[in-house]
């Protein structure tokens, strides 16, 4: 195999604009571009999530996204309106939540502990749900 240079993940939606919608408010910003029927937004250099209409598979995904500043996250999205599962630490230090979409796919969020002592808001208790 060749050297990976970029990563393209996909979320199987049952309605591409309620998807939309709801990705949108997600990451804060409408989607970066539309490639036939996927809408895709460019999470990092060199990594995409994309969305498409796949009603048979829709609720099946599960991507999950290294982050700094989980609280400050979970923050903004509940002012968007979307709601997150309890925030779980992991053995190793790592915080992990799930924010199921519409459709019951999982996007989590995981901080890990290094990621957390460089938050401005480490300090901090963690988001209400």
């Amino acid at each position: 195999m060749g050297a990976i240079t970029d990563l393209f993940a996909g979320v199987p939606v049952s309605d591409l604009d309620a998807g939309i919608d709801w990705y949108t408010r997600l990451f804060g910003r409408p989607p970066d571009m539309r490639v036939g029927a996927e809408v895709l937004w460019e999470i990092d250099e060199h990594a995409w999530l994309f969305i498409e209409t796949n009603a048979a598979q829709a609720g099946a995904g599960r991507i999950t996204l290294s982050v700094a500043g989980l609280d400050a996250l979970l923050e903004r999205l509940i002012a968007e309106r979307i709601e997150h599962e309890p925030i779980e630490t992991y053995s190793n230090g790592v915080r992990h939540v799930n924010v199921p979409d519409p459709d019951g796919n999982k996007i989590a969020f995981a901080e890990p502990p290094e990621a957390a002592n460089a938050s401005p808001r480490s300090g901090e208790t963690g988001a209400s749900s």
